[in-house]
């Protein structure tokens, strides 16, 4: 497969696709949005239950996504996991559970793992940090290969992550000969949400990432519009151009060149119909670049 630097310019556009019947089944669903980067759950994302790759699976994934043409693949691990919990029986089944993620996608020949950074639900962020920390080094000392990308959230309750600086505290708590396999995913509507103003301070926001973390450590944009204001703290995804950050941040992150490679993923609403409104979307995005 080809890495993240060898996406072309009009191929750094997808969308989280469906994995139903399989996930031999999300390239084409990649495909059928004229996408060349995808996202995937590789299992139920709310169970706790390990599915087993075999060979014939791994097999029909890749078929598949030559089939597509998809340049790059990406999963997002459970909703379950917390890295950063103090409960250490859930600590270490999130772990368990993360390693097994990362080993699906290293069998799969998934490019990379978004992973949310956690809850410290004994209100002790740099506890959880710390705990977010070891439990990446764990995984990625057991599983070899597979990237993870740390997705910045929106800072709803105890959740970590809400900062570039927490980000760049968990991924500077990993060996080194481990760190470089830890980016960032950021998502617009968290980011948002969290207070970094993209409406109307666009600049200062990547200034402010600049300060934590390399800027080549972002290696995924999840693209998605908010219902919420600014700061609000809520995790709540809306079309493009629907939501309270509008058109203007997506027109400036689809003709910015610092981030013209950097895959673009999809977590809008769907509705109904799996298809419709991720190409509403995308033709939204296309268009913004177009006009450049």
């Amino acid at each position: 497969m080809a890495s993240r630097s060898d996406t072309s310019v009009s191929d750094e556009l997808g969308a989280h696709v469906s994995s139903r019947g399989g996930v031999a089944n999300a390239p084409g669903r990649a495909s059928a949005l004229d996408a060349r980067v995808f996202q995937l759950f590789t299992k139920q994302p709310n169970r706790w239950a390990e599915p087993k790759v075999d060979e014939a699976t791994v097999t029909a994934f890749a078929e598949a996504r030559a089939r597509a043409g998809t340049r790059w693949c990406v999963s997002h691990d459970s909703y379950l996991i917390n890295l950063a919990s103090p409960d250490t029986s859930l600590w270490e089944r999130s772990l368990r559970s993360f390693e097994s993620e990362l080993g699906r996608c290293a069998a799969l020949g998934v490019e990379a793992v978004v992973t949310h950074p956690g809850n410290a639900t004994d209100g002790d962020p740099a506890r959880g940090i710390e705990a977010n920390a070891l439990g990446l080094t764990r995984a990625l000392e057991t599983v070899p290969d597979v990237r993870v990308l740390l997705e910045l959230t929106a800072g709803t309750g105890t959740s970590i992550g809400a900062t570039f600086d927490n980000l760049a505290a968990i991924r500077n708590g990993v060996p080194a000969a481990l760190r470089d396999r830890v980016g960032v995913c950021v998502d617009t509507c968290h980011a948002y949400a969290a207070g970094y103003d993209l409406v109307d301070d666009y600049e200062g926001v990547w200034t402010a990432y600049e300060a934590a973390l390399p800027l080549a450590t972002l290696e995924l944009f999840h693209l998605n519009d908010s219902q919420h204001p600014l700061g609000a703290r809520r995790d709540r995804h809306a079309g493009i151009g629907e939501g309270t950050l509008g058109e203007g941040p997506f027109r400036r992150l689809m003709t910015d060149p610092r981030f013209r490679h950097v895959p673009k993923i999809l977590e809008t609403p769907k509705g109904d119909d799996e298809v419709s409104l991720d190409r509403r979307n995308l033709s939204l995005l296309r268009g913004f670049r177009s006009e450049a």
